[in-house]
């Protein structure tokens, strides 16, 4: 036989497009269209629905950027069309390949009930189903006009990000309103058609079975009158009915799919809109679910839940419905899909205990996975973290992105930092917005790298990342496919079913150590520095506001502010989401989080200088409290207490050199500032030991072009390295000494930008103090600090989540060579046999390390370089232009442990208050600096009990004696939802009323401590 594929394919192709696509909809009649603007924001139903209407007509231009419009279409369903299905289409002026990313709409009855959501891929509204003519159709459409960011041509420059920038010229005209039969028959062909085309063309050309399917094509396409599509599609669909009920064999890969929309909580839109977009999404998804028994559907941040609760309590009521019928599923307890390198220990474990507690509470409902398709990478603490949370399972979808390698695995083992284990999976089909095309179903079967020992995979269908969800489409098609010769098979399950199944057929799975590093998006560790500092300093302010208030609670009677503290939390939580901390959002979402902190860190301070009043006592004639909010004392403080402070011995001075620049001298460090403002040179006097690498000079401020090839905010690629410029002219150079402080002051300009860097040397502290103020005006540039260490050593460690992980200094694989921007939180620390140096932060992420061998005496430099500032121009065009502060210090000396405390100092800065009191105790002390206190509060559920949780952070075996200022009546060990747990491995005792720990390295436990009588 000849071989006629390509003229059936290209037969088939078109017969689709131009014939059989149209007969969907044989029958159709014009809508009346009426339109009311809101000048505003977007305005409550109730007044959408009564504001007076003009006309508007198919054609005719609407929506301002970032408008909402009130769309009413009337009309009668003709008595001809009685005994049939009707449909409104209404398309509001939609690109079928933008769903999520343009104009979108929620459909109303009158009486304020929503329908349906629409968007480019789901346009229809049932009108009835059959009409019995003559029905009269009021449908109203809350229509957004959101402008497409993300065009065609992608990361472009735009002012489209912000309502304030955006102008008003309309960005949409509307393409369509009418009513039409829908036949149901001509849509199932179409469906039949799709899945055998799209089967046809994965299956192998010498296999019978794409033989078998083309000439059942063939067959179909000869049946069909295409004259009268609709009066034969039932013949040209029996036609097919032979090779659609051939079933799968029994090796078919098996595919769980589950219904989804990852809508991202803010990125190319504010929040606000967000907060619509989940309304329309769940309202489309809750009325499929009544019309498709197999189908279900999942979501997965508890933020999105709790704003459809507050906001569109109709639609709400739907969900819950549906989640008591185990159709809707809450996934992955956690707040929002946050990301995951960023976040301190606390806030990424309250992550889970909020959106945990929001499904057990709203739903009853425990989550066992983590469900983070598309965060930017995952630290190598989060494993203990889930299942700390009583979580055991994690889902991501973004590590199919790496630029370089490609992951080895798509079930696997995740071992964390302290070595728990997670039963993770990277789902093969590459995408989380799976659509169910052959090709995609295919992709997931060939690309499964567990062939011969698995065979189960998860693929997440629907339309996503600015939401739309499942539709109706691939629905059909995944009916067709659930057992379907050639095809993998394709069932809807529940992420538990799948994961129950996975881990049960694969008892022995590889094991992954350490962080799972995503070779892509370095970038989001700098861009937007005002984000990220406003997110540091929350995370700090909250530790405060809780250990003071509880301190205050339990000494004084203070009321504990739980509501306050809850509503402040998921506030930064949801700030933490992976399109806002990382900086990759448009400008609108930026502007607004900076306020936000703003306001949280004046409402923060206020609680913590209330509680630390009522601790302090009366001011009149009282004398004047340090308060240590750290986990370790300093200047003769506590931890976690308040006393006099007795600051460090020995004088300081500053001697001008006579070459230029200055010595700054406190008795343990002497460190040389040259004549361009540089650090020649630091001493420990102790040792003798210099930490600046010979030949070079540190706290080098280095400007590169920063242009990465896609991806503007999110990308910084390797090529920026290539070229460099060094800053080192100097506009003023100054120096102040007094008794407890040396401090040279660095003035510095270079393009349309100026810089001011202070450097001090304080009396009793091995650290050199450098805080840099930049005022920023350039455009696609990156500004390093370099510091240049003469330390010899392969790895070096970078604090994460409860703990530290190592990373290669040196590029021997293609692994380690990809790692050329990687995140820190407080700290990086290099060292060698006996000697160390800390470089710590108050609040930069991005981080690179190099080394190098030196040709004047054989040495090895390794240059630590923070990232500080970028200047992309997509999707925000002003991205960080203005003031930035930023905080660092040098501790030469410093084992990992110095590295640890001094990380918690510089964003913990002590706090004086006058009083009467001569102490404040602390309410909990370890004897042990290598166990360290993240959180200390009073429990959630209000029975006055003490939360403490306790982290060895030194990465050994660390034994202690927590001890308590009031009687303690027990300890119980509890999960991070503060429920009784028996998770902790190490050892935990109550002796003579104290709490004996042994803990294994970067073990973290949740203490709840009870008082006595």
């Amino acid at each position: 036989m000849h071989d006629d594929r390509t003229l059936v394919e290209s037969r088939l192709k078109r017969v689709l497009d131009e014939r059989i696509r149209p007969a969907v909809y044989p029958e159709s009649v014009p809508l009346e269209v009426g339109i009311w603007t809101a000048p505003g924001e977007p305005v409550p139903v109730a007044e959408g629905l009564a504001a007076p209407r003009t006309p508007i007509a198919v054609g005719d231009a609407w929506g301002a950027p970032w408008g909402t419009s009130w769309i009413t279409v009337t009309g009668t369903v003709p008595q001809a069309w009685a005994g049939r299905t009707v449909e409104a289409l209404i398309d509001l002026g939609f690109d079928a390949n933008m769903p999520g990313f343009q104009c979108e709409g929620l459909v109303y009855r009158p009486d304020g009930t929503p329908v349906k959501g629409l968007n480019p891929q789901n346009q229809w509204v049932r009108i009835a189903a059959p009409a019995a003519g003559g029905e009269q159709v009021l449908l109203h459409v809350e229509a957004a006009s959101n402008p497409v960011i993300l065009d065609y041509h992608p990361f472009l420059p735009t002012e489209l990000g912000d309502k304030d920038t955006a102008g008003d010229q309309p960005q949409y005209k509307l393409t369509g309103m009418d009513l039409a039969v829908f036949d149901e028959t001509v849509w199932q062909l179409v469906i039949d058609l799709e899945v055998l085309g799209e089967l046809m063309a994965e299956l192998p050309v010498d296999g019978a079975r794409r033989w078998d399917v083309l000439r059942a094509v063939e067959r179909a396409l000869d049946a069909i009158d295409l004259q009268d599509v609709n009066g034969t599609a039932a013949a040209a669909r029996s036609e097919l009915a032979g090779v659609l009920a051939a079933p799968a064999v029994p090796s078919a890969h098996r595919i769980s799919a589950i219904g989804h929309a990852h809508i991202d909580s803010a990125w190319l839109w504010p929040l606000r809109e967000t907060v619509r977009k989940v309304a329309r999404t769940t309202a489309n998804m809750t009325a499929l679910l009544e019309d498709e028994p197999d189908f279900l559907y999942t979501m997965s941040q508890a933020q999105q839940f709790a704003w459809i609760k507050e906001h569109r309590p109709e639609v709400y009521a739907r969900v819950q419905k549906a989640v008591a019928q185990g159709r809707f599923v809450p996934a992955g307890g956690m707040w929002v899909e946050s990301d995951t390198n960023m976040p301190s220990s606390e806030a990424m474990a309250r992550q889970f205990v909020h959106g945990k507690r929001f499904f057990l509470d709203e739903f009853g409902v425990e989550n066992h996975e983590a469900w983070l398709p598309d965060t930017f990478g995952f630290t190598g603490g989060l494993p203990q973290i889930i299942r700390n949370a009583g979580s055991k399972w994690l889902l991501t979808q973004k590590i199919s992105w790496s630029q370089i390698n490609k992951f080895p695995h798509h079930t696997f083992l995740w071992e964390g930092i302290d070595g728990t284990r997670i039963f993770t999976h990277f789902p093969p089909v590459d995408t989380y917005n799976c659509s169910m095309k052959g090709s995609e179903i295919a992709h997931a079967a060939r690309n499964f790298k567990d062939k011969g020992v698995a065979r189960h995979s998860l693929a997440p269908t629907g339309w996503g990342d600015g939401g739309g969800g499942t539709t109706r489409e691939m629905v059909a098609k995944a009916g067709r496919m659930k057992d379907l010769e050639g095809s993998a098979t394709v069932r809807w399950e529940k992420p538990a079913e799948f994961f129950t199944k996975a881990e049960a057929e694969y008892p022995n799975p590889p094991v992954w150590v350490g962080e799972l590093y995503l070779e892509l998006h370095r970038a989001t560790l700098t861009s937007q520095a005002k984000t990220k500092q406003g997110n540091r300093r929350s995370e700090n302010l909250l530790r405060e506001a809780e250990l003071w208030c509880a301190t205050a609670s339990l000494r004084t009677g203070a009321a504990y502010p739980y509501e306050q503290l809850d509503r402040i939390w998921k506030t930064v939580l949801l700030h933490q989401f992976h399109d806002i901390l990382p900086g990759s959002s448009i400008a609108w979402v930026h502007r607004e989080a900076e306020a936000t902190y703003a306001a949280l860190a004046a409402e923060l301070d206020s609680l913590i200088d209330g509680a630390q009043q009522a601790l302090a006592g009366d001011t009149a004639g009282g004398r004047e409290l340090v308060f240590n909010s750290a986990p370790h004392p300093r200047s003769a403080v506590p931890a976690g207490g308040a006393a006099p402070a007795v600051f460090g011995a020995g004088a300081c001075e500053v001697v001008e050199r006579p070459e230029g620049g200055f010595l700054l001298r406190n008795g343990l460090l002497d460190v040389v500032v040259d004549a361009d403002g540089l650090v020649a040179s630091v001493v420990e006097v102790a040792s003798g030991r210099e930490s600046v690498a010979p030949g070079t000079r540190a706290n080098l401020l280095q400007l590169h072009p920063d242009f990465p090839n896609m991806w503007d905010a999110w990308d910084v690629d390797q090529f920026y390295r290539n070229t460099v410029t060094d800053l080192t002219a100097v506009d003023a150079l100054t120096a102040l000494s007094a008794p407890d402080q040396a401090t040279v002051r660095v003035a510095r300009s270079f393009g349309s930008s100026t810089v001011v860097q202070t450097l001090t040397l304080r009396a009793g502290e091995q650290r050199l103090d450098i805080d840099t103020e930049v005022d920023w005006h350039e455009t696609e540039k990156f500004l390093k600090a370099a510091f240049p260490l003469d330390v010899h050593t392969e790895r070096y460690a970078a604090e994460t989540q409860f703990g530290h992980l190592y990373r290669p200094t040196h590029t021997n694989t293609s692994w380690d060579a990809a790692k050329f921007e990687a995140c820190n939180h407080r700290f990086v620390h290099l060292d060698e046999p006996g000697w160390g140096v800390a470089l710590v932060t108050a609040s930069t992420y991005g981080h690179d390390v190099t080394r190098a061998v030196r040709d004047t005496d054989g040495g090895t430099t390794t240059t630590v370089r923070f990232s500080l500032l970028r200047a992309p121009r997509f999707p925000d065009p002003k991205t960080d232009q203005g003031l930035h502060r930023f905080r660092h210090a040098l501790v030469p000396g410093a084992a990992i442990g110095d590295a640890v405390r001094e990380g918690y100092r510089i964003g913990l800065p002590e706090r004086r208050v006058t009083g009467s009191a001569e102490q404040v105790a602390p309410l909990v002390q370890l004897d042990n600096d290598a166990l360290v206190v993240s959180a200390v509060k009073l429990a959630d559920d209000r029975s006055g009990d003490l939360i403490v949780r306790v982290y060895e952070a030194g990465g050994g075996r660390a034994r202690g004696l927590l001890t308590t200022s009031y009687p303690l009546a027990g300890a119980v060990p509890c999960d991070l939802l503060e429920r009784p747990w028996d998770g902790t491995r190490g050892e935990v005792a109550v002796e003579d009323g104290a709490v004996r720990l042994a803990l294994r390295p970067f073990e973290l436990v949740t203490l709840r401590l009870s008082a006595a009588g």
